[in-house]
């Protein structure tokens, strides 16, 4: 695989090679690498680029795609605007990176305030009329998900993005990719990349199209690794059209990955290599695990002198790597890492036997009278019941305990089973649930439900009721 070095990102596809061959598929618009040789989606424009601060909001994900691939090493940062961040979050993100050029597919990209230079961006593509040459250690600005606040904005380059890309093994090799999540998210900019420097091609989800669609669309142009959170997941796996694909690799990040969702993958395609990954947009990838099994090796922690370290402290996992991102960006940011350079993921996880398992995130513990309960560990004994597809575990203030566990349970098959036992279901679950686990943990309220809220990032929406 070429070297990602810093603004380099053109020129290492044009390194891999087969740039003809080798295509970005849309929804509803599709280009070759070979397209780009001599063409741009920037209106031919790129040159008015160089040196800025630049702003990529667009609606699709394809015109994102080719907007990153010409702007690297020509803009001096790169701010990649999710689909789904809140209008009144703009100012800040504008003033904070110091934008002072937007890239947009709408019909007609107007300047933001304050930001001087608009340009558009299109799937299909003008003559380039300037060199596409890399001049600039360009900064690649990701914004966190919080469920909360205003948006971390975190910086990487290309060469921390792509740390996890060399020496990837079988996953560097040229393939057709493809992922549930939005490229702007650190999780698909990962594939994004995977795709682009293995040498190979990448089918692009969309907002606009259901699981099943999206699916379709992937099994058509023949998908060979495909990625996505648990959640996206356990929701195709509910969809016919799981079976329109055949995939040689399936890959899951973002949440917990418990043994059932393992199981379920497995079942569905046997031919395929299942892994599941750990990753944050401010630590980096960190590992990935294919044995098949929940949680990761205890082996992995306190080793020293890799390009990953990790350390369990205060019952949370910390990460230190050069895939780490630089900073937050802004005034009066916290600190990314500690003075020793580690990150705090504030994934809490736990020891059982040679194995470390995730038990849940240090700020979502539900307090049961004074008790600690992770939703996530909650979820783990409820997915395991065969007729549960996935499940979402939360609180219920009560007067007297300060807070009830609730469980909200889709059942195989979207709906209610036909023989009509919930009941009898639900009965089963909360016994599966005292069996497992102490008293204060076991659900007081399960609700069977037809669908879970999910977020754009792919994960489930954790709110309290």
């Amino acid at each position: 695989m070429p070297a990602a070095d810093e603004g380099a990102l053109w020129t290492s596809l044009s390194a891999a090679g087969r740039l003809p061959d080798r295509a970005l598929w849309g929804a509803e618009a599709s280009v070759t690498l070979g397209d780009l040789v001599h063409g741009s989606s920037l209106a031919g424009r790129l040159d008015e680029l160089r040196g800025r601060s630049v702003l990529i909001a667009t609606t699709d994900q394809l015109t994102a795609a080719l907007a990153l691939i010409e702007l690297d090493g020509v803009a001096r940062r790169l701010v990649l605007c999710p689909p789904d961040l809140p209008v009144d979050d703009l100012p800040f993100v504008v003033a904070t990176a110091e934008i002072d050029a937007l890239v947009s597919d709408r019909p007609a990209p107007a300047a933001l305030p304050g930001v001087p230079l608009a340009v558009p961006c299109r799937a299909s593509l003008a003559p380039a009329t300037c060199e596409r040459t890399g001049r600039h250690p360009t900064e690649w600005i990701l914004l966190t998900s919080g469920t909360s606040g205003r948006p971390k904005m975190v910086v990487h380059q290309l060469v921390s993005l792509a740390g996890a890309i060399r020496n990837a093994g079988p996953l560097s090799r040229a393939g057709v990719w493809s992922t549930f999540y939005d490229i702007r998210r650190y999780g698909g900019l990962q594939i994004f990349l995977r795709a682009l420097l293995g040498g190979g091609s990448m089918v692009l989800s969309s907002a606009r199209e259901s699981t099943s669609d999206f699916l379709t669309r992937a099994g058509a142009h023949g998908v060979t690794h495909i990625s996505g959170t648990p959640s996206h997941w356990r929701r195709a796996l509910m969809s016919p059209s799981a079976r329109r694909i055949a995939p040689q690799y399936v890959r899951l990040s973002g949440e917990i990955a418990d043994q059932s969702i393992l199981d379920h993958l497995r079942a569905c395609y046997p031919g395929a290599g299942i892994a599941h990954a750990f990753a944050s947009t401010e630590a980096g990838v960190a590992f990935d695990v294919g044995d098949g099994l929940a949680g990761f090796p205890a082996s992995l922690i306190d080793r020293r002198g890799g390009d990953v370290e990790m350390k369990i402290e205060e019952g949370s996992l910390r990460i230190r790597s050069t895939r780490t991102a630089a900073r937050y960006l802004g005034d009066h940011q916290p600190a990314l890492a500690d003075r020793d350079g580690f990150v705090d993921t504030g994934d809490v996880v736990e020891r059982r036997g040679d194995r470390y398992h995730f038990v849940g995130r240090r700020g979502g513990i539900i307090n049961v009278g004074g008790l600690k309960v992770h939703p996530e560990e909650v979820e783990a004994v409820i997915n395991g019941h065969p007729h549960v597809r996935m499940s979402r575990v939360r609180t219920r203030k009560n007067p007297i305990t300060g807070a009830l566990v609730v469980a909200d349970v889709v059942l195989n098959g979207g709906g209610e089973p036909a023989d009509g036992r919930v009941a009898e279901i639900e009965r089963e679950i909360l016994r599966r649930c005292r069996e497992a686990l102490p008293r204060h943990k076991v659900p007081t309220v399960l609700n069977v439900v037809s669908v879970l809220p999910m977020a754009e990032s792919g994960k489930l929406v954790r709110r309290d009721a």
